[in-house]
């Protein structure tokens, strides 16, 4: 049921994998939190918890290191190499990641489904607002949006363009705009320990500012930004939308 491949990128100069769970079904592509590798699901149980959607041919799931989140964590490097690495981490995604997806899938044209917890959820939401040409769905979960604390008062091109709080209030009207206004993004997100609703709100609110559908799921304060609020939400929403 597991299987991975292996690449050189030379778009993040370095080595990248990527696993996948499952046989048949729509394909997710599943980010992980800040930090985390492509096995991070598996360790963490999620893939476990998907296991259903997984057995029925209902979904494929994928999963890549997130090797941008990781250079932001470490705090090794300047904030704006930083910002550079998530450009780039998004251009890889697209023009890398999504191809190898579509052809493991024998469907050049499939739609992928996105999602994540964390800086997984900005990734997921990141990349159905800048790809809703291949992206069809996302689901953000208890996700952090506005990366700009991080950049310590600098600024660059490489985070606006990577940062959908940013660029979506002057996107113009545009086949990109109209693409997104087909698509549709959920964002949850619990009320309990260590987790910020109103990072939810917030992207929530210019999505819909722009015509985008979404909606923001509120799980209440019995749910903390952790995995077994994840490993809840996840399956019923993509049993929702697979």
């Amino acid at each position: 049921m597991k299987d991975s491949s292996t690449w050189y990128s030379q778009r993040l100069q370095q080595e990248i994998r990527l696993f996948r769970w499952g046989h048949y079904g729509t394909p997710v592509l599943l980010f992980p939190t800040a930090g985390g590798d492509a096995e991070e699901c598996e360790r963490y149980l999620m893939i476990q918890a998907l296991e259903p959607l997984i057995a029925s041919g209902r979904i494929k799931v994928y999963s890549i290191d997130n090797i941008a989140g990781a250079a932001w964590i470490s705090r090794q490097h300047p904030p704006l190499h930083c910002a550079w690495l998530q450009n780039q981490f998004d251009a890889c995604i697209y023009h890398e990641v999504v191809p190898a997806m579509r052809t493991d899938c024998k469907s050049p044209e499939i739609e992928i489904i996105t999602a994540g917890a964390s800086l997984g959820g900005f990734n997921a939401v990141a990349s159905i607002c800048r790809h809703p040409d291949v992206f069809s769905r996302a689901i953000g979960m208890s996700g952090t949006y506005d990366l700009s604390p991080w950049l310590a008062g600098e600024w660059s091109d490489d985070m606006y363009y990577s940062s959908p709080v940013h660029y979506l209030p002057g996107l113009e009207e545009g086949d990109q705009l109209h693409r997104l206004r087909t698509r549709y993004i959920v964002l949850p997100t619990g009320e309990g320990r260590w987790e910020n609703p109103g990072e939810s709100w917030k992207i929530g609110h210019i999505l819909g500012t722009k015509g985008i559908p979404n909606r923001v799921d509120l799980w209440g304060p019995a749910w903390d930004h952790d995995w077994p609020t994840w490993r809840r939400m996840l399956p019923q929403y993509l049993a929702e939308f697979a």
